[in-house]
């Protein structure tokens, strides 16, 4: 009986750990060094074909998204 609880105690606190971590995306704004354009990316540029446009990290997408005019437009 104990083990069923251990196991079962693990499990959901695997399993939260796993929604935490996959509410915590962060969305970044870029800019292609080459053509100029901007996107939104999930996971931070680490080459240089692309950078980081402004000083924000997003918590949703949609709000990266509604941001990039405005940011694009300042850099």
């Amino acid at each position: 009986m104990k083990k069923l609880i251990v196991c079962g105690t693990f499990a959901m606190l695997g399993l939260g750990l796993g929604i935490q971590a996959a509410s915590a995306a962060e969305f970044y704004i870029v800019r292609d060094a080459t053509t100029k354009k901007c996107t939104v990316v999930d996971t931070k540029p680490t080459t240089t074909t692309v950078t980081v446009v402004g000083n924000s990290v997003y918590k949703t997408k949609s709000e990266a998204e509604s941001a990039v005019t405005k940011v694009c437009t300042e850099h």
